[in-house]
């Protein structure tokens, strides 16, 4: 039997013919070390965000009108999100589980699973406009309600896009190839998708929608798209932009309350106002652990969105100081992993969860603190809110996987033999 040598990121190895395996699974070997423990970082992590997010949730759910009813559990957020946690740990490991490459386009596109569920996404943006299907809450019809027995869970379609349009777009990038610089027959197609997903979204959610927008064209830069073809819908999008501005009101509002937040301080601005006056009360050391009294009717939307001002209120600079450090460290363990995968769909995969987790996470705290302008843009896995919670979970699931699989000597090799 013949011997094939080969090399690998500079190194030789030398192997019995090196056949190309059909499972690409036993292909691989088990993770060295290294990649382990990277692997466990980034769980305890996750694991230190979302206990985190349930304490402060909890606490932030505390209402003076009535108290805790256990029977009642789920009509509390509090209580909600500490259910959320155990649930949302379960869909970590067990998305960790599959091989990523599960997620990638293949010869036979009907076998995969990405494809699928955006299919499923974008039908689900749809019906959540239907004034029958969608439930409208604060003015924005973006939830879809399943009934459960006796309670009825919320569903955010647009959470479920967002994800999707970064498994695809890295799916789609990494079977294109250098072939993403291609303008007519290749860009331009994959700026029409995010067109759709995004032009669904933000008829109910403006800030979701310029997120997947920016997610999904930096996705593509670091897929190896030309700067000049990013640049060019840029007009449309600017375009796009002043429309839905002209044509809501409330939007101006919340523009102009940004730029004169004195003018309307006692409207469109309170929120942001109370977000201040919570982080600012606060201190270095916060008034302690369920202390806070801005959470009762001062601040607005104190468990989900502004759950930020409610710990540097509770926890003061050192609490918030904390949560930010966590999310560093996040996205430089992920960071770690973009650069020690060997495949190229393991590669963008996981530079787009690390950056959709890091960039999110810098919105929502800009938001807060208003430095950006308000936008219903969660704290990933602080903010209460299930839906946001457990796919978030799942995606860094599949970074794990990628982190113990992709960054192995032989991952590239079956982007070679065709795995993809």
């Amino acid at each position: 039997m013949s011997e094939t040598t080969f090399t690998v990121h500079g190194s030789s190895r030398s192997t019995r013919d090196a056949p190309c395996s059909n499972n690409p699974q036993s292909a691989l070997p088990s993770p060295p070390s290294g990649e382990s423990r990277l692997a466990d970082m980034i769980i305890m992590v996750i694991l230190f965000l979302m206990a985190t997010g349930a304490v402060m949730v909890f606490s932030a759910g505390a209402n003076v009108g009535h108290e805790f009813d256990l029977r009642r559990f789920y009509d509390f957020p509090g209580l909600r999100q500490i259910m959320f946690f155990p649930i949302a740990v379960v869909v970590l490991f067990a998305a960790s589980a599959p091989n990523y490459r599960i997620w990638s386009l293949r010869s036979r596109w009907y076998k995969c699973p990405t494809l699928w569920l955006l299919v499923l996404a974008i039908a689900l943006l749809v019906a959540v406009l239907v004034p029958k299907l969608g439930t409208e809450i604060n003015q924005a019809r973006r939830w879809l309600r399943i009934p459960l027995g006796p309670v009825s869970i919320s569903f955010q379609p647009s959470e479920l896009a967002k994800w999707m349009m970064v498994f695809f777009l890295a799916a789609v990038c990494a079977r294109i190839g250098p072939d993403v610089k291609r303008f007519w027959t290749r860009f331009l197609p994959l700026c029409t998708l995010i067109g759709l997903v995004c032009g669904l979204i933000v008829i109910e959610d403006f800030g979701t929608a310029a997120f997947v927008a920016l997610i999904s064209f930096v996705m593509l830069i670091v897929a190896g798209a030309k700067w000049w073809h990013v640049l060019m819908p840029l007009p449309f999008g600017l375009a796009g932009f002043m429309y839905i501005l002209i044509h809501s009101p409330h939007r101006m509002k919340r523009l102009a309350a940004f730029l004169i937040p004195e003018r309307w301080a006692d409207s469109v601005a309170y929120q942001a106002n109370q977000s201040l006056i919570a982080i600012g009360s606060g201190g270095l050391w916060g008034k302690g652990l369920g202390q806070g009294t801005c959470k009762y009717g001062h601040l607005p939307e104190d468990t989900t969105d502004f759950i930020f001002a409610i710990v540097g209120e509770e926890l003061g600079l050192i609490g918030t100081i904390g949560v930010i450090l966590l999310f560093i460290l996040f996205v430089s363990l992920g960071l770690a992993v973009v650069m020690r995968c060997r495949d190229r769909f393991a590669r963008l995969l996981a530079a787009g969860i690390v950056l959709t987790v890091g960039l999110q996470a810098a919105l929502n705290i800009g938001v807060v603190t208003v430095v950006l302008p308000t936008k219903g843009i969660p704290l990933p896995f602080i903010s209460g809110g299930g839906t946001s919670m457990l796919l978030s979970a799942a995606a860094v699931g599949a970074l794990l996987n990628v982190a113990s699989r992709g960054t192995s000597a032989d991952a590239s090799l079956i982007s070679d033999c065709g795995g993809t």
